[in-house]
C-alpha cells in the first residue's frame, strides 16, 4: 500500500473530510470543557430552540423528522440538562421545548469554538467552498435555511 496523497483526493471528498474533521474537533473540545455526551445531531435540534419554544410536532416538522424522532432527541437533551419542557403560556396542556441556562452555555461555547477554528481558514478557501456549493446546486438549499445569528 502507498501513502495517501492529500492533494490527490477529489475536492468533494476533501471538503467532506475537512468538514467532518472540524466538526469532530468541535465535539471533542465541547466534551473536554464539560459538555459530555453532546453529538452533532443535537446541534440541529438546539438551533431551533435558540429563539423559539416549539412543540414536539413543530420541532419534528422543522427538522424534517417524525414527532417520535424529535421527541427522542429532546429526551436526550433533557437528560443532559440542556433542554426542559415548559407549559405553553396560552394553554398549559401544551408543552414546549426550551433551552436551559446550560443549553445556552452550550450554544455560546459551540459558537466560540467555531470562531476559533475559522482562524485556520482564509477568504480564498471560503470562496472556493462557496463556489463548490454553488456549482453543485447546494447553495439554494442552504439559502433557504433559517439562521439564528449570534448576539
Amino acid at each position: 500500500m502507498r501513502a495517501v496523497d492529500l492533494m490527490g483526493i477529489d475536492i468533494a471528498t476533501l471538503a467532506y473530510l475537512a468538514g467532518s474533521s472540524a466538526n469532530d474537533e468541535i465535539i471533542k473540545r465541547l466534551h473536554e470543557i464539560g459538555h459530555k455526551g453532546v453529538r452533532m445531531s443535537h446541534g440541529y435540534v438546539i438551533q431551533h430552540l435558540v429563539d423559539e419554544e416549539p412543540k414536539v410536532g413543530e420541532l419534528g416538522d422543522l427538522l424534517g423528522v417524525t414527532q417520535q424522532a424529535a421527541s427522542k432527541q429532546l429526551l436526550e437533551l433533557e437528560r443532559f440538562g440542556y433542554v426542559r419542557r415548559v407549559p405553553d403560556r396560552a394553554d398549559a396542556r401544551i408543552r414546549r421545548a426550551q433551552l436551559t441556562d446550560k443549553g445556552r452555555r452550550l450554544v455560546d461555547d459551540s459558537r466560540r469554538l467555531r470562531r476559533e477554528l475559522d482562524v485556520h481558514g482564509d477568504e480564498e478557501t471560503k470562496r472556493a467552498l462557496v463556489r463548490l456549493l454553488v456549482a453543485t446546486g447546494g447553495a439554494e438549499k442552504v439559502l433557504k435555511r433559517r439562521v439564528v445569528e449570534a448576539d
